[in-house]
């Protein structure tokens, strides 16, 4: 299987700046998007007619949102984690399949002076528990904009960025902690020494054109399954966000 993850940025700008070619291309079993920016008929998904569409739209206008398209009709689909407090943004979709469950995630960002920390602390705790609950059913794979680099591997200027959001020490020890309850970075399992990988970029001062950037994006699953990964892959080429899609191959 393959499943790609992107944060487009806004659904409405990536589909005039060649995203219809890429999904084309890519022909994902499973394809994911975080921070739509859309509400209900705001986009035209006809480049998706081949797919079960499920789509997670915040509250607010023009903000945050998620999407799926799957060739595998899911047995099951649910929108947020079941905590009213955290399920206002349409930041989390899952969807049950057979032998796993898929839970596409675009992470609150702790914002300019770290203003969201707080609340982001209170998510990532109880994101992981919710996570947890389905990894005792069935394995789990997440993926999205997870708004952290992890470690200083992770981003061009790890010195300069510490204790800036998303690479705060509070928000790393909450990936650490995501990863030894029982998860497994895919990018890092298959390349744990890769530098300048990144899939998110500034769009000050020409960061991507000298691929000063961090990488935030990911595709995490349960530790047991981890040996059915195949391959992870950053498509740093693609243009039409501030981030760039990840991929992984999975034999599952």
């Amino acid at each position: 299987m393959k499943l790609i993850s992107w944060n487009v940025n806004g659904l409405r700008a990536v589909l005039k700046k060649g995203f219809q070619d890429f999904f084309q291309e890519i022909d994902a079993d499973i394809f994911c998007l975080q921070e739509t920016k859309c509400s209900e008929g705001q986009a035209n998904l006809d480049f998706a007619n081949n797919y079960y569409t499920y789509l997670n739209y915040a509250q607010k206008k023009g903000y945050s949102g998620t999407a799926i398209f799957t060739k595998i009709e899911p047995l099951n689909v649910y929108y947020g984690i079941g905590k009213e407090e955290h399920d206002q943004e349409g930041r989390v979709i899952t969807l049950e399949f057979a032998k796993f469950y898929l839970v596409n995630c675009y992470t609150p960002n702790s914002r300019r002076e770290l203003e969201r920390l707080d609340y982001r602390m209170i998510w990532e705790d109880e994101f992981r528990n919710y996570l947890l609950e389905l990894n005792k059913k069935k394995p789990v794979i997440l993926c999205g904009d997870l708004n952290v680099a992890h470690n200083e591997i992770d981003l061009k200027n790890p010195k300069t960025n510490r204790g800036n959001a998303g690479f705060t020490d509070q928000e790393r020890q909450k990936m650490t902690e995501l990863l030894d309850s029982g998860f497994t970075d895919t990018f890092r399992y298959l390349y744990p020494e890769k530098t300048d990988s990144y899939t998110w970029w500034s769009y000050f001062a020409s960061s991507r054109e000298k691929n000063i950037g961090w990488r935030i994006d990911y595709f995490i699953v349960s530790k047991n399954i981890e040996n059915t990964i195949q391959e992870a892959y950053i498509y740093d080429k693609i243009l039409g966000s501030d981030h760039c899609p990840v991929g992984i191959d999975i034999k599952i």
